[in-house]
């Protein structure tokens, strides 16, 4: 089968958002890092500098994985390249409230979205099977431009998970069934037949003091 493409998933450092777990998608503020963020971002470089596979960077055009992938791009001496189909899904008018917000004001939109992959966030935001169709798209053009190389995605957290589940051919609903924490690192290695194989998800090791 030759040696598959390696994407290694890095999920951005906190921002201001993260440790209060509020919805932070592609259409919302568009938050940096935090000071925090910056530390794990720079933790994560170190990890990923002893690895010392990674071939290319890929990142999503938002502030908080721009800042993070220029972060190990510094530390590693590779270029970044904004990957457009690795951005957050847009949460519509959900953008920037906790879960419980969300559930007090919209709450027949939010159950309908947590019991369809189809349904959207109030006011227009984009479906977690609107996400799951980009990325696989994504993937596949990623694919066939890296075959045999192992190259960093930094991105967040809806997209690494729906990388995840495509590859285990689980259903959409295990998105909610899965911890994905701040800078952690994760793994997916693709086939030419169309296999892939899950080699890592969600290690925050090298964040630990």
């Amino acid at each position: 089968m030759g040696a598959p493409a390696t994407f290694v998933l890095l999920r951005h450092g906190e921002t201001p958002l993260t440790p209060q777990k509020r919805f932070s998608g592609s259409g919302g503020t568009n938050p940096s890092l935090s000071d925090a963020g910056r530390e794990q971002a720079h933790r994560a470089a170190e990890a990923l500098a002893k690895r010392g596979t990674i071939q290319a960077i890929l990142a999503s055009p938002l502030a908080r994985t721009r800042e993070t992938a220029g972060i190990v791009a510094a530390r590693l001496g590779l270029d970044v390249t904004i990957e457009d189909g690795l951005r957050e899904t847009d949460f519509g008018a959900w953008e920037g409230l906790t879960f419980g917000e969300v559930r007090e004001r919209h709450p027949e939109d939010l159950n309908a979205w947590l019991a369809d992959p189809e349904a959207h966030p109030t006011g227009g935001g984009e479906s977690f099977a609107e996400t799951a169709t980009r990325m696989e798209a994504t993937r596949e053009k990623l694919v066939a431009a890296h075959a045999g190389r192992t190259v960093l995605l930094v991105t967040h957290v809806t997209p690494i998970k729906t990388l995840v589940r495509l590859a285990l051919g689980a259903p959409p609903e295990s998105l909610f069934r899965m911890e994905l924490s701040a800078a952690s690192l994760s793994a997916v290695a693709y086939y030419a037949d169309g296999n892939a194989s899950v080699r890592l998800f969600n290690d925050t090791s090298h964040l630990r003091p």
